[in-house]
């Protein structure tokens, strides 16, 4: 059976078509992407189903490759089947593919829960798990957000290892601080592993992230927080990446974590495929109960973000990677882009092949969305997987 969703704005995950179009899918694969005059004139058979999308929009799934829960499953209170849970709420948001996102955590801890992800991939009935970020252990305890010092560790190869091999090679992404003593070593054994590394939760000074880049340090994690700031004497970590072209960002624009202005900088100094939006979204996100936990710890919604209990430092975030999409275009960007920062550049930058583009031979992972970025019709792998408000099928 093959699928053509047709009469919808078409953005590509790189650019977009204004006049109304069509997308043929076939079992897993897009086919073939072309105007809806030329839809019109198409003879299909009846192994074609044609859907009506009511010129909504039409573009790549998103991808998220910083989160650690949503609507009360996730990473933190790990289980298979959580994660599984997790996968099937992502999926009605417009979300296609997931890295389950890990904090440090005593070391058969963390072994335990990389287990029990790398069991789910392959079972999912919602987006899917690409693989696992690691958001430490080998980070700075000057910059630990909530993190619990007791659970980073220096660089050491041969714990990273033990990590790599309980997750079956699934290690995807991974935060460390360039500043730490033997990271060089652990820094170039990553890269030749094939796992993309972010400066993140570093107090690194802008020589320390010189010579991240020279290690394979290219993508830095949630950009602007929990990393040294600029100075004129000393531009840190901020500075560092904002200035060297070799280093892409992943940002959290839920206008909390950063103020809305910096996203103008931002715009100066990163290109349109250096940009990456993420949630960094906690467990409780979207759920509704009484008492909310995070990295085992209460947690409150507030000011548009999640503050710990006990003493109101901000947790982490409660965004949905539709509403950053949103966001950006409040913060200045033009919706084509925005959509690129969800889609395409977090593909590229994770090396995800044939994900990210609505473009032949690339994987059929389709989201349709109205104006307002409401879900519409969501497509994993050929696979219509959600319709909230069923479009009509002719």
């Amino acid at each position: 059976m093959r699928i053509c969703l047709h009469n919808g704005q078409v953005f590509s995950g790189i650019s977009n078509i204004t006049e109304p179009s069509a997308v043929l899918i076939e079992d897993s694969r897009i086919v073939e992407v072309f105007s809806e005059e030329r839809f019109a004139k198409k003879q299909f058979g009846p192994d074609v189903q044609c859907i009506d999308v009511k010129g909504n929009y039409i573009l790549p799934g998103l991808i998220d490759t910083h989160i650690h829960g949503f609507r009360g499953h996730g990473a933190d209170k790990c289980s298979t089947e959580g994660i599984l849970a997790m996968s099937r709420h992502l999926a009605n948001y417009g979300v296609t593919a997931f890295n389950p996102t890990l904090y440090p955590a005593p070391e058969e801890e963390m072994i335990s829960n990389i287990k029990k992800i790398v069991a789910a991939m392959g079972k999912e009935e919602g987006a899917h798990i690409m693989g696992l970020h690691l958001e430490g252990p080998f980070i700075s305890p000057d910059k630990l957000g909530v993190q619990k010092p007791e659970t980073i560790s220096l660089p050491d190869i041969d714990l990273m290892n033990r990590l790599w091999d309980a997750s079956e090679g699934h290690i995807v992404n991974m935060t460390v601080a360039p500043e730490l003593s033997g990271m060089r070593e652990l820094a170039l054994d990553c890269v030749n592993k094939g796992i993309v590394l972010q400066a993140g939760h570093t107090n690194a000074s802008y020589h320390h992230i010189i010579e991240g880049i020279q290690a394979g340090i290219l993508h830095s994690t949630h950009f602007f927080n929990a990393m040294s700031q600029m100075h004129h004497r000393d531009p840190g970590a901020v500075g560092a990446v904002l200035i060297h072209p070799e280093m892409s960002v992943e940002i959290i624009a839920d206008g909390v974590h950063v103020h809305p202005d910096l996203f103008k900088l931002l715009q100066r100094e990163k290109t349109a495929d250096q940009i990456v939006l993420v949630t960094d979204a906690l467990t409780p996100t979207e759920q509704k109960a009484e008492h909310l936990y995070a990295n085992n710890e209460e947690v409150v919604f507030k000011d548009g973000c999640f503050h710990r209990l006990s003493d109101d430092v901000i947790a982490g975030s409660a965004l949905t990677l539709k509403k950053a999409v949103l966001n950006m275009t409040k913060f200045g960007y033009q919706l084509n882009n925005a959509i690129r920062f969800a889609t395409a550049n977090p593909a590229k930058i994770m090396h995800y092949n044939r994900k990210g583009i609505l473009a032949p031979t690339y994987d059929s992972d389709i989201v349709v969305m109205d104006k307002d970025f409401h879900t519409k019709l969501v497509m994993i792998s050929g696979k219509i997987t959600k319709i909230k408000e069923p479009l009509k099928i002719e």
